[in-house]
């Protein structure tokens, strides 16, 4: 299980992953829609689009019954603790995100995002195919790290604690609650808004450390707080978890129910902020 987070443990480049290309410990997932893998991938890719898998209901059962089905799916894909993981989409996205927060709420010691991903590969001119690599089925022995995620419940005992940043990473439209996307619309009481494709550089590569830092400083979130981020329907939070850790904050939350289980529930709190 990592205990430190850098861009070194979580990112990796498109030369050293040419490097290590054909490695029998090697497991790379193209989180891509399927006509873009076929199209083509990285050799020795398998193709798990992860856009659409979501849990609107963060309660005990169905929060274990949807973790156990991704943990069962990724199985089928070739997952276990002792492969190096790679995750990849066009560039460094949310999709890509996603599948490494998975794997970190999972305890895996070796995830990582293509930084730049597909889009980075190619104009390196590296290898492609469009031959399917058929994936062969692994047995992935899990720890669950409970602390990498966040039900309702334990987003609404974090409201009005000062130790504690409600991050929104949704459009403007949708935290202003001018875009609705659930039975009401609006934001969680306090959350700060920094939309999620602000981690990203021109290029599709995560911004560097320093650019992100000074986004993040200025908004108020800072590292000697927890951060509970949230989005949609939480791919977008994954995004800006990953963000958080490439700056080495310690306490870290994907709030997965994100707002389409929010603003379903009337019995949560919401404000429509006006800025």
């Amino acid at each position: 299980m990592k205990q430190e987070y850098t861009r070194e443990t979580l990112l990796t480049t498109v030369d050293e992953l040419r490097h290590k290309l054909g490695a029998p410990d090697l497991c790379i997932i193209d989180v891509r829609p399927a006509e873009d893998y076929a199209k083509g991938h990285i050799p020795g890719a398998t193709h798990f689009d992860l856009f659409g898998l979501s849990l609107i209901d963060t309660s005990e059962a169905p929060l274990k019954a949807f973790m156990f089905m991704i943990h069962h799916v990724l199985e089928l894909r070739g997952v276990s603790e002792t492969k190096q993981l790679v995750f990849y989409e066009a560039n460094s996205g949310m999709r890509a995100a996603r599948g490494v927060w998975f794997l970190e709420y999972y305890g895996h010691p070796n995830v990582k995002m293509l930084d730049g991903g597909f889009d980075a590969w190619k104009a390196a001119g590296a290898p492609m195919t469009s031959e399917a690599t058929a994936p062969k089925a692994a047995a992935f022995k899990s720890i669950e790290r409970r602390e990498v995620l966040a039900t309702a419940e334990d987003v609404l005992r974090s409201l009005n604690r000062k130790e504690i940043a409600i991050l929104d990473t949704r459009s403007r439209g949708e935290f202003l609650g001018t875009h609705v996307r659930a039975a009401r619309g609006g934001a969680i009481p306090g959350a700060i808004h920094i939309e999620w494709t602000d981690n990203i550089a021109p290029d599709g590569k995560f911004k560097s450390n320093g650019e992100l830092r000074a986004m993040y400083e200025k908004a108020g979130i800072t590292p000697d707080k927890e951060v509970v981020s949230y989005c949609q329907g939480g791919y977008r939070a994954a995004h800006s978890y990953i963000a958080l850790r490439l700056l080495g904050f310690p306490r870290v939350r994907n709030y997965i129910g994100s707002w389409k289980e929010w603003g379903d529930r009337s019995d949560l709190p919401l404000e429509i902020p006006t800025d």
